[in-house]
């Protein structure tokens, strides 16, 4: 892979190829970060401000686990794991994360997630995990459960110091809108999340190689059968950890190396990010050609007549 050095990037683009010819272009920017936090490469700005929406999720997982709900509770791998996702609601899903709420002898109705249409429960919903382990931590620590979902809630603010500290960033600078499923979601620079990403996948700290180990030993509870997240890290056996967000947000490190990735869409659409995962990974080397044209023949072709093609490279900021 070539890296050009230039003070400004131009952004990747996305063709919506309708039997050749272009139909639609979504617009993206991309960084590669190491764990010190350093751009390493990158299209568009390195700094454009966006919601982490769901890639939050495993370094909210790393916050409550700080508390001691592992050991308290004899959490296993899959439990952690889906702590860290965005999963479909299956029935698996749903009984994997009534088992930690039953532990921790919390009930159903205390989660604030909304219940999905169609579906019986709050369990069902895809951020379920998350908060029954924000409730876990809640119920460990002796805080209010009605309001874990607040802001100022004790287990936000320890999101908060988590991020703080992996970031080597004040707290009070981070800015917050409400998720869909009503807990805090952060604005942070493109380059902080692939940096956290990076540290996530480096294994220089136990606690957060403990959480990806736990996502890809078990990435059917990141996401599920034939979501990409779940078939990447399949795919790739254990060498990438993925994560993704709503509005256009894709996220991967390479475990062992201290490196990260981090995707934004310009629109929000998730085809998009698809694509463009899976044409930077080949181009880096982080996934063998077997598993990217697997995984190509799933997300790069959208209909009988179209396919998703990417324009532009990764520079040097």
């Amino acid at each position: 892979m070539s890296f050009e050095n230039r003070s400004t990037t131009p952004e990747l683009l996305i063709h919506v190829l309708r039997e050749g010819l272009t139909e639609s272009i979504h617009h993206c920017q991309a960084v590669v970060a190491d764990s010190r936090g350093r751009s390493l490469a990158m299209a568009g700005n390195s700094t454009t401000p966006v919601f982490a929406r769901s890639a939050l999720k495993p370094f909210q997982a790393l916050a409550m686990l700080s508390t001691g709900i592992r050991e308290r509770y004899r959490l296993s791998e899959k439990d952690i794991a889906i702590m860290c996702g965005s999963h479909q609601g299956t029935t698996a899903h749903a009984r994997q994360v009534f088992s930690i709420l039953w532990r921790a002898d919390l009930s159903p109705d205390l989660l604030v997630c909304p219940t999905p249409p169609g579906k019986p429960s709050p369990l069902c919903h895809n951020c379920s995990g998350k908060h029954a382990g924000m409730l876990m931590a809640s119920r460990a620590q002796n805080w209010t459960l009605s309001d874990y979902a607040q802001r100022q809630h004790p287990v936000q603010a320890l999101v908060r110091a988590k991020l703080a500290d992996l970031l080597q960033m004040p707290s009070e600078e981070f800015l917050f809108a409400r998720d869909d499923c009503g807990v805090p979601t952060y604005q942070l620079q493109l380059n902080h999340l692939a940096s956290l990403f990076a540290q996530l996948t480096a294994g220089e700290r136990p606690d957060l190689e403990s959480v990806a180990r736990a996502m890809t030993h078990h990435p059917e509870m990141v996401a599920g059968q034939g979501c990409f997240d779940t078939e990447l890290m399949r795919a790739t056996q254990g060498d990438l950890v993925s994560k993704s967000g709503a509005e256009g947000i894709q996220c991967i490190g390479r475990v062992g190396e201290g490196m990260g990735l981090a995707i934004k869409v310009q629109d929000g659409a998730a085809r998009a990010k698809y694509a463009l995962a899976l044409h930077l990974l080949q181009r880096m080397g982080w996934i063998q050609p077997a598993a990217a044209e697997m995984l190509g023949e799933r997300f790069l072709r959208v209909g009988p007549y179209t396919r998703l093609e990417v324009e532009g490279e990764l520079r040097m900021p």
